[in-house]
């Protein structure tokens, strides 16, 4: 299959080309974070409705011959899969940049795993750098697992980005604290946005936005200590770091800076439903057409061609703040980071 010749099915009506492909493998997690599952768990999908690994390759493969270079799989928490070993074998052997994110609650148990299948980039879930409040906000005893865990992989040589969901009056007092964590250790840290999604009970006053980032940022550091990094094509974040650190942080303001005008991600949900925005309230089933013999090109190109310009169609903050343009979308959890 020529890739020039069909690239076009993963280009959408405002000429964005999805080369990133977010491959969700399990919908259950070890831990329990509030922003990402109701306190109530989730309804799970039938072992049945899932998708195999031959099936993830397959359907992988297909996005790969018309354009994606870069995979990256996620959870739930993807190593909970027992078969993750095979899954990341079937994947190395396509032409792509394979990544994974990961809670690193078990990843020390997977370290050589990784490495015989090219996983270098590695990004780990972190929303505090105290153990109780860790103990909060995932309802579980494992922080001191995960924080030696993200030591551990620094020091195998892993590309390690630290991702901190940021929520006001919880976390929001250590955006310095994770910034020093950058001094000694070559990490990126990440700040994202609190998102809505169902269950996490998001409202607005909870969020912490870019601007006030930089504002404890600008208040803690002489600005000539204060660089700004180049951003990757299609970057989601803002990067930045502190002169003389080792490593460097960044912002993702999903909701008062959106990329959307670059993006070029898509979202494979782990029971094979595509998703062609994080915000999107649809999806469109691969999984049974794959199963029946069916090509699933014509189902991508569809999905890809309804992509809305900006958030699923909430474009404004606004909207963003109406419960039900947003209700009908999954937990977090439940279509992967």
């Amino acid at each position: 299959m020529n890739r020039s010749q069909n690239k076009n099915i993963l280009q959408d009506s405002y000429g964005r080309d999805h080369a990133y492909l977010r491959i969700s493998l399990i919908e259950r997690c070890n831990l329990r974070c509030t922003y990402c599952m109701p306190e109530e768990g989730v309804k799970l999908s039938p072992k049945s409705h899932l998708m195999t690994y031959e099936e993830i390759y397959d359907i992988a493969k297909t996005f790969v011959d018309h354009g994606v270079t870069k995979i990256r799989l996620t959870g739930g928490e993807p190593l909970i899969r027992k078969d993750i070993p095979a899954i990341l074998e079937k994947l190395a052997t396509l032409p792509v940049e394979l990544s994974i994110t990961s809670n690193a609650v078990i990843i020390d148990k997977f370290i050589d795993v990784l490495k015989a299948n090219g996983v270098n980039k590695i990004n780990v879930s972190l929303d505090s750098l105290d153990e109780g409040k860790f103990k909060h906000i995932t309802r579980r005893h494992e922080f001191k697992k995960v924080y030696n865990n993200i030591l551990l992989l620094v020091k195998e040589g892993f590309t390690v980005k630290v991702n901190a969901v940021l929520m006001k009056g919880f976390n929001d007092n250590e955006i310095i604290d994770f910034i020093n964590f950058t001094k000694d250790l070559p990490v990126s840290v990440r700040f994202i946005e609190f998102m809505p999604f169902d269950g996490n009970k998001w409202d607005m006053s909870k969020m912490v936005s870019y601007a006030q980032v930089m504002n404890d940022v600008n208040a803690s550091f002489p600005e000539e200590n204060i660089v700004r990094l180049q951003d990757a094509p299609n970057d989601t974040s803002k990067n930045y770091k502190i002169k003389g650190y080792k490593g460097s942080f960044a912002i993702i303001s999903s909701v008062t800076n959106p990329f959307c005008d670059s993006c070029n991600r898509l979202r494979l949900t782990a029971n094979g439903q595509l998703k062609n925005c994080l915000f999107s309230s649809t999806e469109s089933d691969l999984l049974t057409t794959l199963r029946s013999g069916n090509p699933i090109e014509p189902i991508i190109q569809k999905a890809v061609q309804a992509k809305l310009k900006v958030r699923g169609g909430m474009d404004t903050l606004k909207k963003l703040q109406e419960p039900k343009l947003h209700s009908n979308n999954r937990s977090m959890t439940a279509i992967g980071g």
